[in-house]
């Protein structure tokens, strides 16, 4: 009989809609934050503003500096067909995979505003695509991309948002200590954090900064029916010689997020290396070696961010976490809540 905790249906949850946050809190530091200490077995429920209290004496924390690019682009091909795109990650230089709604084949040109023209160069079986960026005839590199769709491109929102993106969204949708441009998604347990907060909790603390290039597919939901048959998506990280420093240490860790997270136990199992490409997929047969406590946002159905969770916890304590937070009306994905594992 199949362990319980490797059966994707058992990562699966009823969430009301009316708790699927679509704006973020204001300010920032006001969502709510449920802690729970694994020592004592309780749970406490604060807001985030409370955050520095209850942080573990002595510990480092880590932090992802990715910044969410404007990802999503509208525009037409040479045919007059609407296309919208969606940069997934570079794959090199040149090399871009993305997502396409709108029927495509290679040699494909999709026009957009300033003269940037993709052109569809593969066609994936999982349905992404690889294109190359051009410019009044010129190829671009992955860098070069990147101003120019910072004018005419869209704040990435994930799927279960439902509307378009604002200019809040600019802001609100990435992190006061975002650096590194490459995600198409936000780490969003560094969210909840203001630029005062941050400051006073690395004055206080030890901390360092990793960067994890938050790609779509961690949004992709478990489709097989055992968890460890979920092939894992790729990306790309580079962990600073600070937060190497503290990881090579015996410091305990505090992760902030889990792309954090990810980024960590990564270097931890495969050999300490500062960069590369990270697939770590933690789940209750593949527990944290080097994170000792998490910060995290409340997760998706059957998605491998609740079964990270599930990492710390266990599947059962997980499961009664979420129907806590389901009953005290907490506010879930993105632009939702936090909790505190410690």
């Amino acid at each position: 009989m199949q362990d319980i905790e490797l059966l994707t249906a058992s990562y699966d949850f009823v969430l009301p809609d009316e708790l699927i946050a679509t704006h973020p809190a204001h300010p920032r530091d006001h969502a709510k934050l449920l802690i729970y200490n694994r020592e004592t077995d309780t749970i406490t429920h604060a807001h985030f503003y409370d955050f520095e209290k209850y942080i573990p004496k002595d510990c480092a924390l880590i932090f992802n500096n990715t910044k969410v690019i404007k990802a999503r682009l509208h525009g037409k091909k040479t045919s007059g067909g609407k296309i919208e795109l969606l940069i997934n990650r570079p794959l090199n230089a040149i090399d871009i995979n993305v997502y396409l709604r709108g029927k495509v084949k290679v040699g494909t040109e999709v026009l957009f505003k300033n003269n940037l023209i993709a052109v569809v160069k593969e066609l994936n079986e999982d349905g992404s695509r690889i294109v190359n960026f051009m410019q009044d005839g010129i190829l671009l590199r992955f860098e070069e991309i990147l101003p120019i769709i910072d004018k005419i491109g869209h704040i990435p929102l994930p799927p279960y948002i439902q509307r378009e993106d604002n200019e809040e969204d600019a802001d609100e949708y990435q992190s006061v200590f975002a650096k590194e441009e490459g995600a198409v998604a936000a780490p969003t347990a560094s969210l909840h954090f203001t630029q005062e907060q941050h400051h006073r909790v690395c004055q206080n603390h030890a901390h360092a900064y990793v960067t994890l290039h938050v790609g779509s597919g961690t949004f992709k939901p478990v489709d097989a029916e055992v968890i460890t048959e979920h092939p894992m998506h790729s990306e790309y990280y580079d962990i600073s010689d600070k937060a190497k420093d503290i990881l090579d240490s015996d410091i305990p860790v505090l992760s902030i997020g889990t792309t954090s997270t990810r980024t960590i136990e990564y270097y931890d199992k495969h050999g300490k290396i500062q960069k590369g490409e990270a697939n770590l997929f933690l789940h209750p047969n593949n527990k944290p070696s080097r994170v000792n406590h998490l910060l995290t946002n409340f997760h998706l159905p059957k998605s491998t961010l609740l079964m990270l969770v599930a990492s710390f916890v266990g599947l059962e304590k997980t499961q009664k976490l979420y129907a806590e937070a389901i009953k005290e009306n907490y506010r879930f994905y993105s632009y939702g809540d936090a909790m505190l594992i410690i």
